[in-house]
């Protein structure tokens, strides 16, 4: 069962057990006055509110599966979850007029109880989940052939079972591999390397098809368990059969739509904030309020990104430099701003001229770049689409701050290239929220 099977039986459990916790709820309150009357007046205004929740598991990362395991960390993330949704709820019911269902029936005071109600049945359903699905019902996988990147793999698979694989064994190619196979029960099998059509390994392999067995290259396995793309595996063919941006076309048309409206809707809802950063930005040290920065945007072309100033006017000297944790070159509301990522927005001004656009791979400085091309491989090609307010790479991966992290980074930009589209890019925008509230490590 692959990672998306596993997700969506996360989330059709949770909407059960929401639907669930609305008929206990409702159930318990009115006792011998319960009927469906009651139960359908309240469906439809609860019915809306749980949407809203379902957005908030999502932000704080409900239905990732690495999280299912974590016990304190997973604990943590759905009591603010739960807190937060029941914010969202008390401002349906007490300021929004329009969930004033019926004269006689208010959802106001069933909203502490149906949370409490569900707050039981979705810990419950988790600790089900993870005992069925990421402990039992686990796909077997067997690698044939063993290397550096092979270990690599299936030390990811052993360290994460969460996401639905098991690690069996390496194969040899020496030996008789359908009975490996049959006998190790195996699901799918990862092949380490090409062979030629017409090779002893190939035919043995043909030969396994009666097996149903799924088959893996190295690359596709890590794509669809670490979601990244491997750099020291693939080669120039791999980019010609998977880069395929003639495709792309109505989707890049579409989404720049969506940034223009977006962005300026952005920018009309955090007005009053700009304000009041540049304020204090002033106030601090008389400085520059805006700070813009020369970057790499589509096909090489260098445009100036906008920021709110967080570092000392005089920071880098001439110099471009990597950021630094704790970098002392940073101001005090500096710091403020950045731990929210807040002196990022004037960066909206960057997506409505289309310089960026509000997901893809995050823009560097010319300086970096040129760096980077000489010790990254293909890394030229990240500026084959617009770059990013934000990215998958930013999701999955700490800030960049060393050629290390960069080319780390660069293997979830080149998944996000491969396969971007709308759901994609709409699940890195609502996993942005969560960087919002945490501290740069």
């Amino acid at each position: 069962m692959n990672i998306k099977i596993r997700q969506i039986f996360l989330v059709l459990g949770d909407i059960i057990l929401l639907e669930l916790s609305l008929f206990l709820t409702i159930f318990l309150r009115f006792l011998n006055n319960f009927n469906f009357l009651i139960f359908w007046q309240h469906f439809f205004p609860f019915l809306l509110l749980y949407f809203f929740w379902l957005i908030v598991f999502f932000i704080f990362g409900l239905y990732d599966l690495n999280l299912a395991h974590l016990k304190i960390s997973f604990y943590s993330r759905a009591g603010e979850a739960l807190l937060v949704c029941f914010g969202i709820g008390m401002i349906f019911f007490y300021l929004t007029p329009v969930f004033n269902i019926s004269p006689n029936i208010t959802p106001k005071t069933n909203l502490f109880l149906n949370i409490a109600i569900f707050g039981i049945l979705f810990l419950i359903w988790r600790k089900v989940y993870y005992s069925l699905f990421a402990i039992h019902l686990l796909n077997k996988v067997a690698i044939l052939g063993k290397n550096k990147l092979t270990e690599n793999l299936a030390l990811e698979i052993k360290a994460r079972p969460y996401l639905g694989y098991e690690f069996v064994n390496f194969l040899n190619i020496n030996e008789n591999i359908f009975s490996e196979i049959k006998n190790g029960e195996i699901n799918t099998l990862i092949i380490a390397k090409n062979f030629l059509p017409k090779s002893k390994i190939t035919q043995d392999l043909y030969k396994c098809l009666p097996l149903r067995i799924d088959f893996m290259d190295i690359s596709e396995a890590y794509e669809n368990i670490c979601q990244k793309i491997p750099l020291f595996f693939i080669n120039q063919v791999w980019f010609l059969e998977n880069l395929k941006e003639g495709e792309k076309k109505i989707y890049d048309n579409l989404k720049r739509i969506i940034d223009i409206i977006l962005a300026s809707l952005l920018i009309f809802i955090t007005s009053p904030l700009w304000l009041i950063f540049a304020l204090l930005i002033k106030l601090e040290d008389k400085g520059p309020i805006l700070y813009k920065q020369e970057r790499v945007g589509k096909d090489k072309k260098n445009f100036w990104l906008f920021k709110f100033r967080s570092m000392k006017p005089d920071a880098e000297k001439g110099k471009a430099i990597w950021a630094e944790k704790d970098d002392p070159r940073v101001t005090k509301i500096g710091e403020f701003l950045r731990d929210f990522h807040l002196d990022e927005l004037p960066q909206m001004i960057n997506v409505l001229k289309g310089n960026i656009s509000l997901i893809g791979p995050r823009p560097e400085r010319p300086e970096f770049v040129k760096k980077l091309e000489k010790q990254i491989p293909h890394y030229h090609l990240r500026h084959l689409i617009k770059p990013g307010f934000t990215g998958w790479a930013q999701i999955k991966f700490r800030y960049g701050r060393s050629v290390e992290d960069s080319y780390e980074k660069f293997q979830y930009d080149l998944y996000y290239i491969k396969n971007r589209s709308f759901f994609l890019d709409l699940g890195v925008l609502l996993k942005t929220f969560q960087l919002l509230f945490k501290r740069e490590v």
